[in-house]
């Protein structure tokens, strides 16, 4: 791949190299799909990093929806944005789970029904200073001031993913379920009035991300929020380049040159400052 100097490293890939990092949620697909279909175009690039394996393939860590409906499509292949494991401006945190519908006791018994998970009571200190325990998955708080510990019969990483998947999966069909980076449960209250709990995830590491995955495992489904600076929107990039009849070299060579047409048309604008998008 060459690349633009000065500029975040675009490329098309093919999508059999890429890998989703979480359990995917199909019927989010085809909505974007027929998007992506009707304009012709694929709006903004996902984000990727190259696993480190020999396998040539890369974790997608933002975008899994446009590579899922670009691959439904027909598509070989896709426009990413390519980052490094120690890029700078990659950063990692968790998503926590609003959990509304049922009752709490609902969302407790559920989790106490899995093998290998043990539930042990706490405190409010956990929602603040969340434990650092290896054998910790989650904390969960629910109203009226209880908390709760799930805890792992296991240290090693990949089987604690495996339990977490397993109580993530306890309740994502049971109830309804929104991620959020808020903990405070007032304020969450006020919003979902039939809120049963709040299960705050653990914080990992790029490294460990990229490792669960090269193994052939995914994290669970909302409980990663990768962020990227400098991140690169509406390409508006068409899909009949994409669809054509040629080799991934000779199309990558052709996005090079398309790049290189919009700067020179002074198409391309950088902001270095937060910004908030009303066309989206």
């Amino acid at each position: 791949m060459t690349e633009i100097r000065d500029l975040p490293l675009l490329a098309i890939l093919s999508v059999d190299k890429l890998i989703l990092h979480e359990h995917h949620d199909p019927q989010r697909t085809p909505p974007i799909a027929r998007a992506i279909q009707e304009s012709g175009t694929l709006r903004n690039p996902p984000i990727v990093v190259p696993l480190r394996n020999e396998s040539n393939s890369y974790m997608v860590l933002d975008g899994a929806n446009r590579v899922t409906a670009i691959q439904s499509l027909g598509l070989e292949h896709i426009v990413v944005q390519v980052v490094m494991a120690d890029d700078p401006g990659l950063k990692l945190t968790p998503w926590h789970h609003v959990v509304w519908g049922p009752s709490s006791a609902d969302l407790i018994d559920w989790i106490l029904a899995l093998p290998d998970v043990i539930v042990q009571p706490g405190d409010s200190d956990m929602m603040t200073h969340y434990p650092q325990s290896l054998h910790t998955l989650a904390v969960i708080s629910c109203p009226h001031d209880e908390y709760y510990e799930l805890l792992s019969t296991h240290h090693k990483l990949l089987h604690r993913i495996r339990l977490l998947n397993r109580v993530v999966d306890a309740y994502k069909d049971r109830a309804n379920l929104d991620r959020t980076l808020m903990t405070d449960m007032d304020a969450l209250e006020k919003n979902y009035p039939n809120l049963c709990g709040l299960v705050r995830l653990p914080q990992l590491r790029i490294d460990e991300v990229l490792y669960i995955v090269s193994k052939g495992q995914l994290m669970p489904s909302g409980s990663t929020r990768f962020l990227i600076s400098p991140r690169v929107l509406h390409i508006n990039f068409p899909l009949d380049e994409l669809a054509a009849e040629k080799s991934l070299e000779e199309k990558n060579a052709a996005l090079q040159a398309w790049m290189k047409a919009r700067l020179a048309a002074k198409r391309l604008r950088y902001y270095a400052e937060s910004t908030y998008l009303f066309d989206e």
